[in-house]
């Protein structure tokens, strides 16, 4: 019977499946995020259906922002017995990137407003010769207190 058609398959088919590069399987192993599996008599290694709702656990956790070490941590509560502990640190660990999230968009929205406010100074500079968008990068990096750091809204 065949290996694949079995429910299980090889490094390739597995990878192949999840979207990911053999590699990148070879790594979360080395990371223990997955489990190495044991060599067949042939020497081949075979991944079953538990593999692959690993693999696409840890792909989804990615898409949310978790880091591997997060996300070995979720995997390590996912695999404990109580449930009722597993929550409870689940809960913490996603607050706690949520809080990143929050904190990033907040960035975001800052440099958002930032490089709208130098489009506009840009488009409106009348007959300066000087872009203000590249004054204001440059006063930003040499730490001056030039016209672009001044007209920069604040968050």
């Amino acid at each position: 019977m065949d290996r694949e058609a079995a429910g299980r398959m090889t490094i390739g088919h597995l990878a192949r499946t999840a979207g990911v590069g053999v590699e990148t399987v070879r790594y979360y192993q080395r990371r223990k995020l997955l489990p190495t599996p044991a060599r067949t008599n042939g020497g081949y290694r075979t991944y079953g259906t538990a593999d692959m709702a690993r693999l696409r656990f840890i792909r989804r956790a990615q898409e949310l922002g978790f880091s591997l070490d997060e996300i070995a941590e979720l995997l390590r509560l996912a695999d404990a017995g109580d449930r009722r502990l597993s929550k409870a640190a689940a809960r913490r660990i996603a607050q706690a990137r949520l809080a990143q999230v929050l904190a990033r968009r907040d960035d975001l929205d800052r440099i958002a407003r930032v490089l709208a406010h130098l489009i506009h100074e840009c488009e409106h500079s009348g007959g300066r010769p000087a872009c203000p968008i590249i004054e204001s990068i440059t006063a930003e990096s040499a730490g001056g207190r030039g016209h672009a750091r001044h007209a920069r809204p604040l968050a």
